[in-house]
């Protein structure tokens, strides 16, 4: 007597993500978009924004209110260790303090698989970047929204703060991106 097979079980669909493709300083990386608040231009943070001044934390320059935080301007080039680019966008990152200045964006795509990262990556690195994704035979790095200023750095640029330096909320509109 022949046994039935067992019912195929369906195969799980790859879980997808969509991510925006951008690029700091000519180099391309790649982030959530769910992760993304908004997009907006740098000309919009001109008079919006107070200059921070710390010799030991060059990477952010500028400091926004909204509401009654301080949202933290960072520079991608300086993050990266990559050369100064003239940023032309800023992503106002979801669920964080901080933004990003970008050169541009390149495209939004779907990712089906991130990698994770390799274990050469092993200082303050590991944290900058949820893993790695392959797109039309590239691999990008996908930067982690969380990865930009550690608490350390948060508590710095905080204490660093005069509350009645701070200008009103961002003029202008920006790009809402949804949840």
């Amino acid at each position: 007597m022949r046994v039935a097979a067992p019912p195929a079980k369906p195969h799980a669909a790859a879980r997808t993500e969509q991510i925006i493709l951008f690029r700091i300083s000519g180099q391309p990386f790649a982030v959530s978009s769910a992760s993304v608040q908004e997009v907006r231009s740098v000309d919009s943070l001109s008079g919006a924004a107070t200059e921070v001044d710390l010799p030991t934390l060059r990477k952010v320059r500028h400091v926004v209110r909204r509401g009654d935080k301080a949202l933290f301007v960072v520079s991608g080039a300086a993050h990266f260790g990559l050369p100064a680019a003239a940023a032309g966008l800023v992503f106002v990152l979801r669920k964080t303090r901080t933004a990003l200045l970008v050169d541009g964006i390149d495209k939004m795509a779907t990712m089906t698989r991130l990698q994770a990262i390799p274990l050469a990556y092993c200082h303050e690195e590991r944290a900058w970047y949820r893993g790695l994704t392959a797109l039309d035979q590239n691999v990008i790095p996908v930067v982690n929204p969380e990865g930009f200023l550690t608490a350390d750095e948060f508590a710095l640029l905080d204490a660093s703060l005069v509350p009645e330096s701070l200008p009103d909320e961002l003029p202008g509109e920006g790009i809402e991106l949804p949840e």
